[in-house]
């Protein structure tokens, strides 16, 4: 048989195609011609509009075109949009969604850093179990004595725990009184070797901080009185608890003199920063992520996606 644009034979193998079942070699036996030309063949028809193909993607998963417009807009490697389900609930799905993207891209012997907070707890919390020959490292200083669980050093071990993984541990706090402070603390050989790794690492998974006056780091570590200090700085969130300004920017303040944290510079050489993050208070914060250019993969829920397309 030769190649004819014989509507009948067309509509003939399209139907055997997509409605029986049919493979290509199946076509081409009972035709009696070769599979290249029953491809040739399908490929006409759909060109023809004979054939639709219509993918019902809202129907398996309603936030493909929000998370497709997202990408597109900021430029983004990938978004995954969660459904808003009350604080708990959400931050469960951000960390389930999260983790399940680390297992998709992790390859054997790569470096994955991990910030703090109660939203890489749930990150920790969620992560499904797998086998996956990776270096599990903390990009920032403890936290105090709170909520050991949502320390940098936990979160780091829980996560390898998950994936059946190596980790190393990062002896130092969140913050020290002074720059020279915090100089003397990244020249010790222990903390050295973890920062000299995370320059080395294949992805980050952090969390952002919210707008001062929401944040468990201001009421935690510098008070609400600084409020007023840090909001004329121009900070409207955190990453990697590094204050940043509304175009992604580190702030120019104290605070970003003495914390022991991977610096922004070295977070943007990471080839894959996931942030996990989602809610109103958060939003200038997520913004400024992006179009600084802080993370290149977004989790979020569906609410705090809609809004960032409105920007």
């Amino acid at each position: 048989m030769a190649y004819s644009d014989d509507s009948r034979i067309l509509l003939k193998i399209a139907h055997m195609y997509y409605d029986e079942g049919a493979t290509q070699q199946e076509i081409a036996e009972i035709l009696g011609v070769s599979r290249p030309l029953i491809s040739k063949y399908l490929a006409k028809a759909r060109e023809l509009g004979i054939v639709e193909i219509i993918i019902h993607d809202e129907l398996a998963h309603p936030y493909t075109t929000l998370e497709t417009k997202l990408e597109q807009k900021y430029k983004l490697r990938e978004v995954i949009v969660v459904p808003e389900a009350g604080t708990n609930g959400v931050k469960r799905n951000l960390g389930f969604a999260a983790g399940n993207y680390v297992l998709r891209v992790a390859k054997k012997n790569q470096i994955i850093g991990v910030s703090s907070g109660t939203t890489m707890y749930e990150v920790a919390q969620a992560m499904p179990s797998g086998s996956v020959s990776v270096t599990v490292i903390p990009l920032v200083g403890g936290t105090g004595s709170e909520r050991i669980e949502t320390h940098t050093n936990q979160i780091a071990a829980q996560i390898a725990d998950k994936l059946g993984a190596e980790y190393k541990l990062l002896h130092a706090p969140l913050v020290v009184d002074s720059a020279e402070a915090k100089e003397f603390f990244l020249r010790q050989s222990s903390i050295k070797d973890i920062f000299s790794l995370s320059s080395r690492c294949d992805i980050a998974i952090v969390g952002i901080g919210g707008t001062p006056e929401y944040s468990t780091m201001v009421k935690n570590y510098i008070g609400e009185d600084h409020l007023d200090e840090l909001i004329g700085s121009g900070v409207i969130g955190d990453i990697c608890y590094n204050f940043i300004n509304e175009k992604g920017e580190a702030c120019n303040n104290s605070w970003n003199s003495r914390v022991i944290s991977l610096s922004l510079n070295a977070l943007k050489e990471i080839p894959i920063v996931i942030g996990v993050a989602y809610g109103e208070e958060k939003l200038k914060a997520i913004h400024a992520a992006l179009v600084g250019r802080l993370i290149n993969v977004l989790v979020t829920d569906n609410l705090t996606a809609e809004k960032l397309l409105e920007d």
